[in-house]
C-alpha cells in the first residue's frame, strides 16, 4: 500500500501541534515561513520548498559535533540548511520521518534553546541508607 501524500501545510500542522505544546512557545512569521520561538529564541523554522530546494523539511538545532553524524548516516533525511548550518543546525525531512521522530528532535530543539528556568525539574531521589 503507497504510503499517503501530505501537502505542506499537512506538515506544517505536524510541527505547529508539537512545538506549540512546548512551554512558552509561540508562532510567528519569519522571512515568509512559520517559525517556532521560546522568549523570542528560534528553535523550528519550517521550510517548505525553500529557494526552489524541493523540500519541505524544517531547521533545527542539534547538540554540538551531531549534525554531521546525522547527515552521514541518514543523508536522504537530514541536510545542512543554508543561513543555519553554518552554526550546526540540521534540516530535517519531513516526508521522511514519522512523529515520533519529529517530536522528539522538536523537543530536543526547545530544550537547546529554551532558558534553564523553563527545564522541567527531575525529582530528586533520596539516596539509599
Amino acid at each position: 500500500m503507497p504510503s499517503p501524500i501530505f501537502t505542506p501545510e499537512d506538515h506544517i500542522q505536524r510541527v505547529r501541534r508539537i512545538a506549540l505544546a512546548l512551554p512558552e512557545s509561540t508562532e510567528k512569521l519569519s522571512h515568509g515561513e512559520p517559525t517556532f520561538f521560546v522568549r523570542k529564541k528560534v528553535f523550528v523554522m519550517f521550510s517548505n520548498n525553500h529557494h526552489n530546494d524541493g523540500r519541505i523539511a524544517i531547521w533545527i538545532p542539534v547538540p554540538i559535533g551531531q549534525q554531521p553524524i546525522m547527515i552521514a548516516e541518514a543523508p536522504e533525511i537530514y541536510f545542512k540548511p543554508p543561513y543555519v548550518g553554518v552554526k550546526g543546525w540540521i534540516g530535517v525531512q519531513l516526508s521522511l520521518i514519522n512523529n515520533e521522530i519529529l517530536t522528539t528532535l522538536i523537543r530536543q530543539a526547545w530544550k537547546l534553546t529554551a532558558p534553564r528556568a523553563l527545564h522541567p525539574v527531575a525529582p530528586q531521589t533520596r539516596p539509599s541508607l
